[in-house]
């Protein structure tokens, strides 16, 4: 009995051996436009798909396999003498094997605006033929990864396709289709005037980065994916140039980094631990941002990730080298610099231009669900004093300054920091008094007492009780800023007003569980 393989695909890498492997088991091949262009050239015998329909192609190659001669030589069960009997009647030829991938419509979305283009391809008979053999796979073959094509060979060589075998290419091929159909939505939803920000059927897309060693902990399993339109400005995108390959901790503290060093125009050090910021430095140059950084937490920064949002100069790189550092992530580096750090076998080295970026939508899986909401990209807009005493123009700089550390600290966060640099960093407390008590202890043990005088005090919500007052007053913090809204802010605001503390109401509040 004849054996037919119909072959249409437009990443043609590997096809034409792939095909001759298939006439040596004895295949007679099928193809259409290009793809039978590229075997015929290559002298692999095969027919148009025109030959099989009797039907001309047309419609600019739009109409050419959506035809009952292909997709009843398909779909017809074996198993069935009425199919089959359909099929001698009509004269319709089976189909063994569909070899077909799709239109490069990602490729085309990231390389071109024009809609025309973009629409043009989207593939429509491609899809249908994959997801017909993919049904009927107890019979027909479907081939949609050229990483398949060698197993393919390798099995027909071996005596046969298996039917295990036949199920895993099919699975594969309704993923793929899936994916397809999801970024084709994604794309042209995102069009869409007046589109809903959260649709009532979310689709999302991602391939795969990299897989990694291990998750959170060495017995999990764990991947890296990625978004098909990612920016360029997003971690995913960043240039590796040095060191061992990321881990999935190193990837989500990256992140954290990126998050929070991305809030300031100026030269900035951000030193962050398990996620979690320790140590933050603004300042005219980067030297002077890293030393604030360092200075503000020498010990957790150990094995920490840094992200620098300027060049990395011979004088910082320098710095870093003394610490044992597990990723630096900044725009560039100069070649001084990766003379000194890529001496280091262990660090691992990122290019991504951390200046820019804001976050899109956050994703949080829960059981069972999905849990899905804008990025936190709040910015201070009227600011409501509410104390007697109002904010020095050097207490205003401090507390702009903490509150955009307090927005990346978990909740209940609190952040205490003078002159650009952060003094004390607490977040994760079940209650806030405990969160500013640490931050507090933070501070002195690390840069003593007297580095407390005249700070500035900020939290990621509103204060239930007077006591965090009480304690940034006994530490001689003298500016708070917090969102206010809280029935008792009365007693926040009257313990200021007792001890000379400037306070500030924000009216936002920046949870970060």
């Amino acid at each position: 009995m004849k054996k037919y393989a119909l072959i249409s695909v437009s990443d043609k890498a590997g096809i034409v051996d792939f095909a001759r492997g298939l006439t040596e088991f004895g295949y007679e091949i099928a193809s259409t436009g290009n793809t039978f262009k590229a075997l015929a050239a290559e002298g692999i015998a095969c027919v148009e798909i025109s030959e099989v329909t009797g039907f001309p192609e047309g419609l600019d190659g739009r109409l050419k396999t959506l035809h009952p001669a292909v997709h009843g030589g398909i779909l017809a069960r074996r198993d069935m003498p009425h199919h089959m009997d359909f099929l001698a009647e009509a004269g319709i030829d089976l189909i063994d094997l569909v070899c077909v991938n799709l239109y490069p419509f990602k490729e085309t979305i990231l390389k071109t605006d024009d809609l025309a283009q973009i629409i043009e391809n989207i593939d429509i008979g491609g899809p249908a033929m994959i997801r017909s053999a993919a049904k009927n796979h107890a019979s027909v073959a479907v081939v949609v990864d050229n990483s398949d094509y060698s197993a393919v060979l390798e099995q027909l060589a071996a005596g046969g396709l298996s039917h295990d075998f036949k199920f895993k290419l099919a699975a594969t091929a309704y993923a793929h289709t899936a994916a397809y159909d999801a970024l084709i939505a994604e794309y042209l939803g995102n069009l869409v005037a007046d589109a809903p920000k959260f649709p009532e059927k979310l689709t999302l897309t991602f391939e795969k980065a990299q897989d990694l060693r291990y998750g959170e902990n060495p017995h999990q399993d764990a991947v890296f994916y990625r978004e098909i339109l990612a920016a360029p400005t997003d971690l995913v995108n960043a240039e590796q140039i040095h060191g061992k390959e990321l881990s999935f901790n190193n990837i989500n503290d990256s992140h954290g980094a990126l998050a929070l060093v991305r809030e300031f125009a100026e030269a900035a050090i951000v030193a962050v631990k398990h996620a979690t910021p320790c140590g933050v430095g603004i300042g005219q140059n980067l030297h002077e941002a890293w030393k604030k950084a360092f200075d503000a937490d020498p010990v957790s920064i150990f094995g920490g990730i840094i992200a620098a949002n300027r060049a990395i100069d011979a004088d910082v790189a320098a710095e870093i080298d003394k610490i044992f550092i597990e990723i630096v992530i900044a725009p560039s580096y100069t070649e001084a610099a990766l003379e000194i750090l890529q001496s280091k076998k262990n660090i691992r080295l990122l290019v991504l231009d951390s200046s820019a970026g804001r976050a899109t939508l956050d994703f949080k899986k829960v059981s069972g669900g999905l849990l899905l909401q804008d990025g936190d990209n709040s910015a201070l807009g009227e600011l409501k004093i509410v104390t007697k005493r109002a904010p020095s123009e050097a207490e205003m700089a401090d507390l702009l300054f903490t509150w955009k550390l307090a927005k990346h600290i978990k909740s209940n966060g609190i952040a205490i920091g003078k002159n650009g640099q952060s003094l004390g960093l607490a977040g994760g407390q079940v209650n806030r008094i405990w969160a500013t008590k640490q931050a507090i202890d933070h501070a002195t043990e690390f840069l003593g007492a007297d580095a407390l005088k005249g700070a500035a005090l900020a939290s990621d919500a509103f204060f239930p009780f007077a006591d965090c007052v009480e304690e940034a007053h006994k530490a001689g913090i003298t500016a708070i800023i917090q969102p206010g809204g809280s029935q008792n802010d009365n007693l926040s605001i009257e313990a200021c007003d007792k001890y000379g503390i400037a306070m500030i109401f924000t009216g936002i509040r920046n949870f970060k569980h």
